[in-house]
């Protein structure tokens, strides 16, 4: 007699049930199989193990990235995490594209190894954004794009790892008209005016890793339009114009992020329009220094005289390299930009009409010869060049 609650499974019964415990065991292995092939643990190239793969993909061109997150979801987990990024900082493999900006909420990214435009999606902010003073930065695999909203500054920020425009973190002291200048996963901003119209002498740093601002020691000097570069580790502020009057300074300052101290280094900036036979322009309109630094040898495109010069670190002097490529055309230095991208200097210049033409992207490799420009990039666009900036990572 069968136990009450039991129910007793004839012959046919019995083998179902076998062959149902049979085939949910072989689909139990299969899910287990299918797991351990996308697990964290077996990563990517499963027959050449988590390190070796990613060895492999750091000698990928970090413009084959985007393809390859489409691989699976363990390829796509892992670029999106940064930790590639990391990692190659780490071994001193960097590849530097250039962003720029023609209309205020549009950016274009160019990667100049492979001569490819990049598609930037479009900001989403308020009209009144493109109605302020924009300032950009590129802080290890982001982009950092500063502004106004309705009376309030605004940091926008773009990831190279989501594809994507979030609200970034506000400074301690929100400013305008600064100069900056990125290393690595960091970048300083310093000086500037606040939001009543002071000049300031106040600098902040900011970790892109941790997504914080930190506010270190003050320059000795408040100055405002001022430019900025790390040059030998150490980063350098040139130029500007002060509290006490309009005159351009022509000292700079430099900061040692080990010892966490300025010092000052005077006529490190040439007197504006030098030699050049002209009535000098108000300060007022004239541009930043434009200024960028390859192979720890700094640079500077006089834009009056269309000269690039070379800065002597010994005797303070700044010696004449060679011209401006031809029909390079600028308002008192606005409407160009002049970066250092790699071991190579470019400039990167739109039409000389408002509203036709195209934006050219020239560069030089120093260590390569005399100064002789090469147009790497060409394209359509109807306005000059607002923003620019290159990311290194």
């Amino acid at each position: 007699m069968a136990k009450r609650g039991v129910k007793v499974l004839k012959g046919d019964e019995k083998k179902e049930k076998r062959e149902g415990m049979w085939l949910a065991q072989i689909g139990q292995r299969e899910n287990h199989r299918y797991a351990w092939y996308n697990s964290e643990s077996s990563l990517l190239i499963h027959q050449l193990g988590r390190d070796i793969s990613i060895d492999c993909l750091l000698c990928c061109s970090r413009s084959d990235y985007g393809v390859i997150t489409t691989l699976n979801t363990c390829f796509h987990s892992l670029i999106r995490s940064g930790e590639l990024y990391k990692l190659r900082r780490q071994m001193g493999i960097v590849e530097h594209w250039v962003y720029f900006s023609c209309n205020l909420l549009e950016w274009e990214a160019f990667d100049p190894i492979h001569s490819r435009w990049i598609h930037i999606p479009k900001m989403q902010a308020y009209e009144c954004f493109m109605c302020s003073d924009n300032e950009s930065l590129a802080v290890g695999t982001q982009l950092l794009v500063f502004g106004k909203e309705i009376i309030y500054p605004t940091v926008y920020k773009y990831s190279i790892l989501t594809h994507k425009w979030t609200t970034g973190m506000r400074m301690h002291t929100p400013r305008c008209l600064f100069a900056s200048a990125s290393l690595g996963e960091i970048g300083i901003i310093a000086g500037g005016c606040d939001l009543l119209g002071n000049i300031l002498s106040s600098v902040e740093l900011y970790n892109s890793e941790i997504g914080r601002w930190e506010t270190i020691p003050s320059m000795n000097k408040a100055r405002r339009m001022c430019s900025a570069v790390f040059m030998e580790g150490k980063f350098y502020v040139i130029g500007g114009i002060g509290v006490e009057s309009l005159k351009t300074i022509t000292s700079g300052e430099v900061y040692d992020l080990k010892t966490k101290t300025w010092c000052e280094i005077p006529n490190m900036y040439p007197a504006p329009n030098e030699g050049a036979g002209l009535i000098e322009e108000p300060l007022t309109a004239e541009a930043p220094p434009l200024v960028a630094v390859v192979n720890d040898v700094l640079y500077i495109a006089d834009h009056v005289l269309k000269q690039v010069k070379k800065y002597d670190k010994e005797k303070h002097l700044w010696l004449m390299v060679g011209l401006f490529p031809e029909r390079t055309a600028s308002m008192n230095g606005w409407g160009i930009a002049f970066r250092a991208c790699g071991d190579q200097l470019m400039i990167i210049r739109g039409p000389k009409v408002l509203g036709a033409g195209f934006v050219e992207i020239n560069s030089w490799v120093p260590k390569e010869g005399p100064l002789e420009w090469n147009l790497v990039a060409r394209k359509p666009f109807s306005s000059f060049v607002y923003n620019c900036t290159v990311m290194g990572c």
